[in-house]
């Protein structure tokens, strides 16, 4: 089943900065999704507890 999720122009244009060469927008949310899911929280560049 396919659901429509409407985000702000806000969000899609920070999502629109994170995407690789032919990334869509699904791929990068089921990636950012899948490492949160393993690690328990996102990453930041440059961060370190």
């Amino acid at each position: 089943m396919t659901y429509t999720l409407e985000i702000s122009d806000d969000l899609k244009e920070r999502l629109d900065s994170h995407l690789e060469e032919g990334e869509t927008h699904e791929e990068l949310i089921e990636e950012l999704v899948s490492m949160y899911e393993t690690e328990g929280t996102f990453l930041q560049e440059g961060y370190s507890e």
